[in-house]
Protein backbone atom coordinates (compact mmCIF):
# COMPACT_ATOMS: atom_id res chain seq x y z
CA UNK A 1 0.00 0.00 0.00
CA UNK A 2 1.21 3.20 -0.77
CA UNK A 3 0.15 7.34 0.30
CA UNK A 4 1.05 9.62 -2.53
CA UNK A 5 0.59 13.31 -3.01
CA UNK A 6 0.66 14.50 1.33
CA UNK A 7 3.01 16.56 2.95
CA UNK A 8 5.55 14.01 4.26
CA UNK A 9 6.11 14.83 8.07
CA UNK A 10 8.76 11.74 8.79
CA UNK A 11 10.50 13.62 11.96
CA UNK A 12 13.46 11.79 11.61
CA UNK A 13 14.27 14.49 9.08
CA UNK A 14 12.69 17.41 7.16
CA UNK A 15 9.34 17.96 5.59
CA UNK A 16 8.76 17.00 2.01
CA UNK A 17 6.43 18.94 0.61
CA UNK A 18 4.80 16.33 -2.23
CA UNK A 19 5.84 12.80 -1.27
CA UNK A 20 4.40 9.20 -0.68
CA UNK A 21 4.74 6.74 2.15
CA UNK A 22 5.00 3.19 0.91
CA UNK A 23 4.44 0.09 3.46
CA UNK A 24 4.09 -3.74 3.35
CA UNK A 25 3.32 -6.53 5.65
CA UNK A 26 3.21 -3.93 8.25
CA UNK A 27 6.40 -2.48 8.06
CA UNK A 28 7.07 1.22 5.99
CA UNK A 29 9.33 0.00 2.89
CA UNK A 30 10.08 3.33 1.60
CA UNK A 31 9.98 7.01 1.98
CA UNK A 32 10.08 10.05 -0.71
CA UNK A 33 9.37 12.30 -3.14
CA UNK A 34 7.03 12.24 -5.70
CA UNK A 35 9.54 12.05 -8.22
CA UNK A 36 11.28 9.10 -6.76
CA UNK A 37 7.56 6.78 -6.64
CA UNK A 38 8.29 3.29 -7.54
CA UNK A 39 7.15 2.11 -10.50
CA UNK A 40 4.90 -0.91 -10.85
CA UNK A 41 2.53 -2.53 -8.62
CA UNK A 42 1.68 -0.50 -6.07
CA UNK A 43 -1.39 -2.06 -4.25
CA UNK A 44 -3.48 0.31 -2.83
CA UNK A 45 -3.31 3.75 -3.59
CA UNK A 46 -4.25 6.40 -0.80
CA UNK A 47 -4.01 9.92 -2.32
CA UNK A 48 -3.49 12.37 0.42
CA UNK A 49 -4.71 15.02 -1.78
CA UNK A 50 -2.11 17.72 -0.44
CA UNK A 51 -2.76 17.02 3.49
CA UNK A 52 -0.13 16.13 6.10
CA UNK A 53 1.39 12.89 6.11
CA UNK A 54 2.95 11.98 9.48
CA UNK A 55 3.85 9.59 12.65
CA UNK A 56 1.10 7.61 14.41
CA UNK A 57 0.52 9.97 17.75
CA UNK A 58 2.74 8.12 20.78
CA UNK A 59 0.57 8.47 24.33
CA UNK A 60 3.86 8.15 26.35
CA UNK A 61 1.31 8.55 30.09
CA UNK A 62 -2.06 7.97 30.25
CA UNK A 63 -4.18 5.50 31.96
CA UNK A 64 -6.90 4.54 29.29
CA UNK A 65 -8.48 1.06 29.71
CA UNK A 66 -7.31 1.13 33.43
CA UNK A 67 -9.81 3.82 34.41
CA UNK A 68 -12.88 2.51 32.46
CA UNK A 69 -15.19 5.77 30.84
CA UNK A 70 -18.23 5.89 32.24
CA UNK A 71 -18.32 3.71 34.46
CA UNK A 72 -17.28 4.96 38.37
CA UNK A 73 -15.56 2.23 40.62
CA UNK A 74 -16.67 -0.63 38.72
CA UNK A 75 -13.97 0.73 36.22
CA UNK A 76 -11.19 2.22 38.33
CA UNK A 77 -8.83 -0.07 38.35
CA UNK A 78 -5.25 1.92 38.75
CA UNK A 79 -4.69 2.35 42.04
CA UNK A 80 -4.54 -0.19 44.49
CA UNK A 81 -5.25 2.30 48.02
CA UNK A 82 -4.72 -0.45 50.73
CA UNK A 83 -0.77 -0.87 50.04
CA UNK A 84 0.74 1.88 49.31
CA UNK A 85 4.02 -0.19 48.14
CA UNK A 86 3.11 -2.64 44.78
CA UNK A 87 5.84 -3.35 42.19
CA UNK A 88 4.31 -6.71 41.34
CA UNK A 89 0.71 -5.15 40.04
CA UNK A 90 0.49 -5.50 36.58
CA UNK A 91 -1.35 -3.06 33.79
CA UNK A 92 -1.96 -5.79 31.31
CA UNK A 93 -4.02 -7.57 33.98
CA UNK A 94 -6.59 -4.50 34.45
CA UNK A 95 -6.58 -3.34 30.43
CA UNK A 96 -9.79 -3.02 29.23
CA UNK A 97 -9.74 -3.04 25.18
CA UNK A 98 -13.33 -2.49 25.04
CA UNK A 99 -13.34 0.72 26.19
CA UNK A 100 -14.57 3.19 23.64
CA UNK A 101 -11.83 5.58 24.45
CA UNK A 102 -9.82 3.02 22.31
CA UNK A 103 -11.94 4.00 19.22
CA UNK A 104 -11.55 7.75 19.90
CA UNK A 105 -7.76 7.38 20.54
CA UNK A 106 -7.36 5.89 16.81
CA UNK A 107 -10.11 8.57 15.25
CA UNK A 108 -7.28 10.96 16.62
CA UNK A 109 -4.43 9.25 15.24
CA UNK A 110 -3.07 7.83 18.69
CA UNK A 111 -1.63 4.58 17.46
CA UNK A 112 0.51 3.60 20.54
CA UNK A 113 0.22 4.74 24.31
CA UNK A 114 1.15 3.84 27.67
CA UNK A 115 -1.44 2.97 30.16
CA UNK A 116 -1.19 1.72 33.51
CA UNK A 117 -1.52 2.46 37.41
CA UNK A 118 -2.14 5.83 39.02
CA UNK A 119 0.05 7.89 42.15
CA UNK A 120 -1.81 6.81 44.44
CA UNK A 121 0.92 4.95 45.33
CA UNK A 122 4.89 5.26 46.14
CA UNK A 123 5.41 2.40 44.01
CA UNK A 124 2.33 1.48 42.52
CA UNK A 125 3.18 -1.05 39.64
CA UNK A 126 4.07 -2.22 36.28
CA UNK A 127 3.00 0.27 33.32
CA UNK A 128 1.63 -1.45 29.68
CA UNK A 129 2.93 -0.01 25.96
CA UNK A 130 0.18 -1.22 23.48
CA UNK A 131 -1.83 -0.43 20.33
CA UNK A 132 -4.95 1.01 20.32
CA UNK A 133 -6.52 -1.50 18.27
CA UNK A 134 -7.40 -5.25 19.37
CA UNK A 135 -9.57 -7.79 21.29
CA UNK A 136 -8.01 -8.70 23.82
CA UNK A 137 -5.06 -6.99 25.70
CA UNK A 138 -2.32 -9.83 25.06
CA UNK A 139 -2.37 -8.96 21.59
CA UNK A 140 -2.18 -5.16 21.44
CA UNK A 141 1.29 -5.26 23.74
CA UNK A 142 4.16 -3.45 22.44
CA UNK A 143 6.05 -3.65 25.64
CA UNK A 144 4.81 -5.32 29.13
CA UNK A 145 6.00 -4.06 31.16
CA UNK A 146 7.48 -0.58 29.90
CA UNK A 147 8.49 1.02 32.68
CA UNK A 148 7.83 0.90 36.63
CA UNK A 149 5.48 3.70 38.08
CA UNK A 150 6.45 5.17 40.89
CA UNK A 151 4.95 8.87 42.73
CA UNK A 152 6.06 11.64 44.71
CA UNK A 153 4.31 14.36 46.66
CA UNK A 154 0.49 15.33 47.04
CA UNK A 155 -1.16 12.57 45.64
CA UNK A 156 0.05 9.61 47.79
CA UNK A 157 -0.05 12.33 50.45
CA UNK A 158 -3.80 12.73 50.13
CA UNK A 159 -4.59 9.02 49.89
CA UNK A 160 -3.38 7.72 52.94
CA UNK A 161 -4.13 10.42 54.95
CA UNK A 162 -7.84 9.66 54.05
CA UNK A 163 -6.85 6.24 55.18
CA UNK A 164 -4.94 7.47 58.07
CA UNK A 165 -2.26 5.30 57.13
CA UNK A 166 1.45 5.75 56.35
CA UNK A 167 2.57 7.97 54.22
CA UNK A 168 1.03 11.30 55.25
CA UNK A 169 4.40 12.97 54.69
CA UNK A 170 6.53 13.80 51.68
CA UNK A 171 9.61 12.11 53.93
CA UNK A 172 7.55 9.15 54.34
CA UNK A 173 6.82 8.34 50.63
CA UNK A 174 10.54 8.72 49.98
CA UNK A 175 11.54 6.69 52.87
CA UNK A 176 9.04 4.06 51.51
CA UNK A 177 11.13 3.71 48.47
CA UNK A 178 13.97 3.92 49.77
CA UNK A 179 13.46 1.31 52.14
CA UNK A 180 11.62 -0.92 49.41
CA UNK A 181 14.33 -0.78 46.71
CA UNK A 182 16.95 -1.37 49.80
CA UNK A 183 14.75 -4.70 50.91
CA UNK A 184 15.11 -5.25 46.84
CA UNK A 185 19.04 -5.20 46.94
CA UNK A 186 18.95 -7.56 49.92
CA UNK A 187 16.99 -9.36 48.21
CA UNK A 188 18.88 -9.86 44.77
CA UNK A 189 22.02 -10.79 47.07
CA UNK A 190 20.03 -13.90 48.71
CA UNK A 191 18.66 -14.80 45.51
CA UNK A 192 21.85 -15.02 43.62
CA UNK A 193 23.33 -17.37 46.67
CA UNK A 194 20.09 -19.69 46.45
CA UNK A 195 18.71 -18.27 49.61
CA UNK A 196 15.66 -16.86 50.63
CA UNK A 197 12.07 -17.19 49.77
CA UNK A 198 9.97 -15.66 46.43
CA UNK A 199 8.87 -12.48 47.06
CA UNK A 200 6.77 -10.99 44.30
CA UNK A 201 6.88 -7.61 45.15
CA UNK A 202 10.94 -7.80 45.13
CA UNK A 203 11.09 -9.73 42.23
CA UNK A 204 9.40 -7.35 40.00
CA UNK A 205 12.04 -4.60 41.35
CA UNK A 206 15.03 -6.49 40.26
CA UNK A 207 14.70 -5.36 36.64
CA UNK A 208 14.66 -1.64 38.20
CA UNK A 209 17.94 -2.03 40.14
CA UNK A 210 19.87 -3.79 37.01
CA UNK A 211 18.98 -0.35 34.96
CA UNK A 212 16.77 -2.51 32.73
CA UNK A 213 13.23 -1.66 33.23
CA UNK A 214 12.80 2.36 33.73
CA UNK A 215 11.06 3.88 36.60
CA UNK A 216 8.33 6.96 35.39
CA UNK A 217 7.79 8.95 38.35
CA UNK A 218 5.01 10.89 39.34
CA UNK A 219 6.71 14.38 40.26
CA UNK A 220 4.83 18.07 40.00
CA UNK A 221 6.52 20.32 42.53
CA UNK A 222 10.41 21.17 41.98
CA UNK A 223 11.31 19.73 45.19
CA UNK A 224 9.11 16.56 43.85
CA UNK A 225 10.95 16.40 41.04
CA UNK A 226 14.44 16.91 42.89
CA UNK A 227 13.26 14.09 45.03
CA UNK A 228 13.37 11.78 41.94
CA UNK A 229 16.40 12.80 40.73
CA UNK A 230 17.90 12.08 44.36
CA UNK A 231 16.21 8.95 45.06
CA UNK A 232 17.40 7.83 41.31
CA UNK A 233 20.80 8.82 41.23
CA UNK A 234 21.19 6.96 44.84
CA UNK A 235 19.83 3.11 43.29
CA UNK A 236 21.48 4.34 39.64
CA UNK A 237 17.98 4.00 38.24
CA UNK A 238 16.81 4.87 34.62
CA UNK A 239 14.43 7.19 35.55
CA UNK A 240 12.11 9.35 33.55
CA UNK A 241 9.51 12.38 35.35
CA UNK A 242 6.08 12.00 34.69
CA UNK A 243 4.44 15.35 34.47
CA UNK A 244 6.99 17.43 35.63
CA UNK A 245 5.02 20.39 35.89
CA UNK A 246 7.68 23.06 37.58
CA UNK A 247 10.40 21.72 35.51
CA UNK A 248 10.79 25.13 33.79
CA UNK A 249 11.92 25.90 37.65
CA UNK A 250 14.66 23.75 37.14
CA UNK A 251 15.38 22.64 33.90
CA UNK A 252 19.19 23.01 34.00
CA UNK A 253 19.25 20.51 36.66
CA UNK A 254 17.03 17.83 35.32
CA UNK A 255 18.97 17.76 31.84
CA UNK A 256 22.43 17.77 33.96
CA UNK A 257 21.14 14.46 35.54
CA UNK A 258 20.33 13.52 32.01
CA UNK A 259 16.48 12.60 32.76
CA UNK A 260 13.91 12.84 30.23
CA UNK A 261 10.55 14.11 31.03
CA UNK A 262 7.11 13.09 29.85
CA UNK A 263 5.12 16.49 30.38
CA UNK A 264 1.20 17.27 30.57
CA UNK A 265 -1.66 17.36 30.91
CA UNK A 266 -1.26 21.27 29.39
CA UNK A 267 -5.18 21.27 28.51
CA UNK A 268 -6.52 21.48 32.05
CA UNK A 269 -7.08 24.22 34.83
CA UNK A 270 -4.57 24.29 38.14
CA UNK A 271 -6.95 21.55 40.13
CA UNK A 272 -4.48 21.25 42.82
CA UNK A 273 -1.59 23.28 45.01
CA UNK A 274 1.17 21.24 43.36
CA UNK A 275 0.40 22.62 39.89
CA UNK A 276 -0.29 26.45 40.77
CA UNK A 277 3.16 27.27 38.61
CA UNK A 278 1.47 25.39 35.46
CA UNK A 279 2.99 27.23 32.25
CA UNK A 280 2.22 26.34 28.61
CA UNK A 281 6.15 27.00 27.90
CA UNK A 282 6.92 24.48 30.17
CA UNK A 283 8.06 21.86 27.17
CA UNK A 284 9.83 24.34 25.57
CA UNK A 285 11.62 25.81 28.47
CA UNK A 286 12.96 22.28 29.27
CA UNK A 287 13.29 21.12 25.60
CA UNK A 288 15.50 24.51 25.42
CA UNK A 289 17.66 23.17 28.72
CA UNK A 290 18.83 20.09 26.66
CA UNK A 291 15.86 17.79 27.78
CA UNK A 292 14.14 15.00 25.65
CA UNK A 293 10.31 16.16 26.00
CA UNK A 294 7.37 13.96 25.32
CA UNK A 295 3.61 15.64 25.62
CA UNK A 296 0.97 13.04 27.45
CA UNK A 297 -2.95 13.48 28.17
CA UNK A 298 -3.16 11.29 31.45
CA UNK A 299 -6.64 10.36 30.11
CA UNK A 300 -9.27 10.29 31.20
CA UNK A 301 -7.58 13.76 33.08
CA UNK A 302 -7.57 15.12 29.31
CA UNK A 303 -9.41 12.69 27.09
CA UNK A 304 -7.05 11.10 25.17
CA UNK A 305 -8.62 12.28 21.41
CA UNK A 306 -7.31 15.60 22.57
CA UNK A 307 -3.29 14.77 22.28
CA UNK A 308 -2.79 16.76 19.09
CA UNK A 309 -4.17 19.30 21.04
CA UNK A 310 -2.00 19.62 23.46
CA UNK A 311 0.75 19.26 21.38
CA UNK A 312 -0.66 22.21 19.73
CA UNK A 313 -0.90 24.54 23.13
CA UNK A 314 2.73 24.13 23.57
CA UNK A 315 3.24 25.69 20.05
CA UNK A 316 1.39 28.35 21.72
CA UNK A 317 3.85 28.38 24.87
CA UNK A 318 6.61 28.94 22.60
CA UNK A 319 7.34 25.51 20.84
CA UNK A 320 7.94 25.04 16.82
CA UNK A 321 5.35 22.61 15.36
CA UNK A 322 7.96 20.38 14.31
CA UNK A 323 9.47 19.96 17.92
CA UNK A 324 5.95 19.79 19.50
CA UNK A 325 5.06 16.73 16.82
CA UNK A 326 8.41 15.36 17.82
CA UNK A 327 7.02 14.98 21.11
CA UNK A 328 4.16 13.19 20.18
CA UNK A 329 5.84 10.77 17.72
CA UNK A 330 9.63 10.31 18.11
CA UNK A 331 10.40 11.89 21.60
CA UNK A 332 8.23 8.99 23.36
CA UNK A 333 9.17 6.74 21.29
CA UNK A 334 13.03 7.09 22.63
CA UNK A 335 11.54 7.92 26.08
CA UNK A 336 9.95 4.53 25.91
CA UNK A 337 13.12 2.67 24.62
CA UNK A 338 10.97 1.91 21.19
CA UNK A 339 12.65 4.02 19.15
CA UNK A 340 13.54 1.24 16.55
CA UNK A 341 10.20 0.43 16.12
CA UNK A 342 7.75 3.98 16.65
CA UNK A 343 7.98 7.21 16.30
CA UNK A 344 8.88 7.96 12.56
CA UNK A 345 7.91 7.30 9.04
CA UNK A 346 11.34 5.61 7.76
CA UNK A 347 11.92 2.18 6.32
CA UNK A 348 11.38 -0.78 8.79
CA UNK A 349 9.62 1.24 11.44
CA UNK A 350 5.77 0.14 12.15
CA UNK A 351 3.27 1.57 9.51
CA UNK A 352 1.48 3.82 11.90
CA UNK A 353 0.78 6.82 9.92
CA UNK A 354 -1.97 9.59 9.76
CA UNK A 355 -3.01 11.95 7.39
CA UNK A 356 -5.09 14.67 8.36
CA UNK A 357 -6.34 17.32 5.65
CA UNK A 358 -4.50 20.63 6.86
CA UNK A 359 -1.97 20.94 9.77
CA UNK A 360 -2.74 18.34 12.38
CA UNK A 361 -2.43 21.13 14.91
CA UNK A 362 -5.55 22.58 14.01
CA UNK A 363 -8.54 21.75 15.91
CA UNK A 364 -10.45 21.70 13.12
CA UNK A 365 -8.55 19.30 11.45
CA UNK A 366 -9.14 15.52 11.88
CA UNK A 367 -6.84 12.76 10.85
CA UNK A 368 -9.26 11.51 7.26
CA UNK A 369 -6.69 8.12 7.30
CA UNK A 370 -5.03 6.30 10.27
CA UNK A 371 -3.30 3.37 9.24
CA UNK A 372 -2.01 0.82 12.06
CA UNK A 373 0.56 -1.77 12.02
CA UNK A 374 -0.29 -1.46 7.95
CA UNK A 375 -3.81 -1.97 8.04
CA UNK A 376 -6.35 1.06 7.68
CA UNK A 377 -8.41 1.69 10.91
CA UNK A 378 -9.51 5.33 9.64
Amino acid sequence: MVIINGVIHPVSGGVIPDGFVAWEGGRITAVGEMSRLPQGELGEVIDARGGHVTPGYIDAHCHLGVFGDSLGFEGEDGNECTDPITPHLRALDALNPQDRCFAEARAAGVTTLVTGPGSANPIGGQMLCVKTDGAIADEMVVAEPVSMKMATGENPKTVYHERKESPTTRMTTAALIRATLQKAQEYAAKRSNGKGDFDPKLEALLPVLKGELPVHIHAHRADDIATALRISKEFDLHCVIVHGTEGHLIAKEIAAAGVSVITGPNLTDRSKPELRNASLSNPTVLAAAGVKVAICTDHPVIPIQYLPLCAALAVRGGMSEEAALAAITKNPAEILGLGRRLGTLEPGKDADIVVTPGSPFSATNVPSVVILEGKRVV
